[in-house]
Parts: C-alpha cells; structure tokens; sequence
C-alpha cells in the first residue's frame, strides 16, 4: 500500500485563510513558516491539520469516491436506493451502479482516499503526543479528535473492503509492505481509539480555539465530541454483535435529555438542531451541502451533474402515511417520467455569498442510537424495551406504533422491522444501507434480485460485497493482496 504522504503544511495554510471555515478556526496563523516538524508545536496549526480531515469530508466531491464524502452516493448505488441515469457518462458511477468493479476499474476509490487522510491523522497523533508547545486542553481534545477521526476511517474501511491493513504510523518503511489484518482485529482497534476519544474529549462541543465551549443553544456541532466517540462506539458493538454494550452505549447517549432530542422532520438536517451529534460545516460552492447540490434534480431531469434517482425498490418500502416520504422524498417529472430524489438537503445552491448557510451534513444523529439500542435489546430478548425504542421513531413518522398494533411481535419479525425502519430513516445517509445488508447477511437475498436489472444484465457474486483495490495499490506494495473474489 502506497501512503500517499501528504504536504501537511499545504492543508494547514489552505485551511487557515479558507473563509467558509471561520467557525472551525477562530485563531490566526503564525508568522513562522510551517513543517510537519513544527505544526504542533502552535495551537492554530494543530487545530488546522485536525481541521483538513473535516474540510476534506465536507467538500469532497460527492459522485466519486475520492473521500468518504462518496459514501451517501456510491454505496447507494452499489446496494438499492439509487438508479443511474444511463446518459451521465460517468463509466466511475456506473461500474459501482452495475456491481462491475475490478481491479482496473477501480481508481481514485475509498481506500487510496482514506489511507491518505489515515496518514494526517497518524502524522497527527505522533506530532501532538511529542509536542511540548501546545496548550494542555487544546492538546488533549486534539488528540482525542485525532482517535475519533482514526476510528471514523477504519470503521468505513473494514465495512467497505473486509481486511484492511492497520496504519498506525507514518514509517513509509513499515507501510509500504503492511499486510491486510483480519476484520476481527480491526474492530478491535476502532473499540480501542474510541476508547481513547471518550476519555479525552469533554461533553460540550469547542469554537475553533480549541479550548472554549458554545455556550447552550448555541454549539457548532462540527467537532467531535465524547458523545460523538459514544455514538460511533455504540454503532461498532452494533456491527460487532456485542449487544450488550451496543444497548449501553446508546443508552448514555439517550440520556442525555439536555444536549440531544429528536427534531421535527423538518429540522433534522438544519445546522445545529438538537438530534445532531456531529455534522460537517459546507465549505464548497454556494456554502451548501454538497448532498443537496448532487441530489436534488431540477425540473429538467437528471444529468451528469445529478446524476442518480431513488430506486422504486426503496420508493415501494415506505408504509402508507410516511411522512419521512413527504418530507425527505422529493420529484420531477421529466420528458413523461417521474424522478424521485432525497429531499432531506433542501437548499441547493444561493446566488447570494453571503446568504446565511441553514443545512450542515448530518454524520451521525441521534434516531440511528434508538434503532441501535432497538436492534440490541430485541438480539438480547428485551422486546418490549425495543418496541419502545423504534415507535420513537415510528412516531415521529406518523406511523401506527407496533406497541399498538402488535404488541406480541416475535424477536425474529421485530428485527426486521428495525431493519425496515433503518431502510426509510438513512436512505442516502452515509452507506448505511449497504453496510446494513451486509451485516445482517441479507446482502445475496436483495442483490441478486437487483443487480441483474442494473442495466448490463451480470449476475450477482457474494464477493461483490466489498470492493476490491486498485492494480496501483497492488503493485505499489508486494505484501498487500486483493480482495477476495476479484
């Protein structure tokens, strides 16, 4: 595997004078020049390198899977919420559509992106632990957001690739012939940075020195938090089969009434509302989300630049009287056919540059914690405490609540509602329908029913549930093999 150095000191200077990101870094930058020797030895460049991985994230560009920002997009398209307009002429969102990946057309993909912002994280741990200049708080929460951010990378690689190696420096010479690890010890790895972020991150969320806290009411919930570390720890023992500690997790989280409820419908994905755990502030074109700018289709119909339609197959699982599907779905009808789009992202684009920005890109929130303790405590028999937890989000939706309609659901019949439940809540929200499929072994029961109406008519393969590497990433290290099946 080829690490991709990266020129930290470029990242830093384009964060600190980017305008659209002064609310992540309040602080001005030094008059010296910087290096990876010195970045962290100043809290403004620290804060800054921290603040590269958040402002790729945010401003990636959302149809190729050039960063994780990819995730809501292609992985959509791999499973059954999207349909690809045919006349994009994207051959890169096309191959993912048909689950026609190999290793030649895969190229600029998740791993080469991740394993890039894997190396500033790295670079960034081993930099602010040897660091004497820093301000002890701003060192602390820099490196919990350091171990945060790590955990967040390998989270989305074990799901998206199986075994991955386990880059936890920046020796090129350790790198360039590291081994894939077994998935088992890569979840073991993101349990223990999440570990680590909880301890060293506090419960309110920091303005960009670093230091201070929003005051309630206020926060930019932009930065990883404890709870944000929480969050993500909850969703691995999820995906771990560890319910137990799923459940209690989540549960912390859930009881934190003053920071966390659940919003309106309408608000969910506003800047800030209380159901956000952590979001990223829009840095690109127009300050908007870029889920918006790529989702939303004009009057016109799809094109090259929204390129991608909600699938009938996710259309047809909404329940009559959803009102997730009159608030987050929205439509077009183009030369006689109707288009469906995500509607959670409403402002596409302003003309005005300095029109207030309303949507930040929602990470993680907090109905995902209801269904993880819902699944969780239906796995560990607790059915009635689970009913409870998923008719919160039922009713939300204006949906009948199962404690009134079917009180006696089996365990077996009650994750699949949660199933269902996760399918018309995250459609389009950062893969978690495809990695849901796959986790729940029903990958092969739904795409071999889809993929062959994709369009190039192939049968579908178990092993087409990861994604293979690039031949570049082969041959740029002799130790690293394939994925399996490709």
């Amino acid at each position: 595997m080829n690490p991709r150095i990266i020129s930290v000191s470029t990242l830093i200077l384009s964060i600190l004078v980017f305008g659209s990101c002064k609310k992540l870094v309040e602080v001005g930058g030094p008059t010296t020049s910087l290096n990876s020797k010195n970045v962290y030895n100043n809290d403004a460049t620290a804060i800054g390198a921290i603040t590269s991985l958040y402002v790729n994230l945010s401003n990636g560009n959302p149809v190729y899977p050039q960063s994780l920002s990819g995730l809501s997009c292609i992985t959509g398209l791999s499973a059954d919420e999207f349909d690809y307009y045919s006349e994009a002429g994207n051959q890169a969102l096309a191959v993912y559509y048909q689950n026609g990946l190999n290793s030649s057309n895969v190229n600029n993909d998740f791993w080469g992106a991740a394993y890039q912002d894997l190396y500033v994280v790295n670079e960034a741990l081993e930099g602010l632990d040897s660091s004497a200049g820093l301000s002890p708080a701003v060192k602390q929460h820099l490196l919990g957001e350091a171990y945060f951010m790590r955990a967040f990378y390998y989270f989305y690689l074990v799901n998206l690739y199986g075994d991955v190696p386990i880059v936890l420096s920046t020796d090129y010479t350790i790198n360039a012939v590291i081994k894939r690890s077994a998935k088992a010890l890569v979840y073991d790895r993101i349990v223990a940075d999440l570990k680590a972020a909880q301890t060293l991150l506090g419960n309110g969320y920091l303005k960009g020195d670093g230091i201070t806290e929003y005051s309630p009411g206020s926060e930019e919930r932009v930065r990883p938090n404890k709870w944000a570390a929480t969050a993500l720890l909850a969703r691995t023992y999820l995906f771990m089969g560890r319910w137990a500690d799923a459940e209690v997790a989540a549960t912390m989280i859930l009881s934190n009434h003053t920071s966390f409820q659940l919003e309106a419908l309408e608000n969910v994905f506003l800047k800030n509302n209380r159901e956000a755990i952590w979001q990223l502030q829009p840095t690109g074109i127009g300050f908007n989300t870029q889920e918006a700018q790529t989702f939303i289709i004009p009057v016109e119909g799809p094109s090259s630049y929204n390129p991608v339609s909600l699938s009938n197959e996710l259309i047809n699982d909404f329940e009559t009287g959803d009102q997730r599907k009159n608030s987050w779905v929205g439509s077009v009808n183009a030369n006689g056919t109707t288009y469906y789009y995500p509607y959670k992202y409403k402002i596409k684009s302003s003309s005005l540059t300095d029109a207030p920005v309303t949507e930040y890109s929602t990470v993680i929130r907090l109905a995902e914690l209801f269904l993880i303790r819902a699944e969780s405590r239906a796995m560990l028999g607790n059915v009635a405490d689970a009913i409870s937890d998923i008719d919160r989000i039922r009713n939300r939706a204006g949906l009948l609540l199962i404690k009134d309609v079917n009180p006696t659901v089996n365990k077996e019949d009650l994750i699949n509602l949660i199933m269902r439940e996760r399918r018309v809540e995250f459609f389009t929200e950062w893969g978690h329908r495809w990695l849901d499929l796959k986790r729940t072994n029903k990958v092969d029961e739904v795409m071999v029913k889809v993929t062959p109406k994709k369009g190039n008519g192939a049968a579908w393969r178990s092993s087409q549930q990861y994604y293979p590497i690039s031949s570049y990433e082969l041959q740029s290290n002799p130790n690293l093999t394939q994925t399996p099946g490709y």
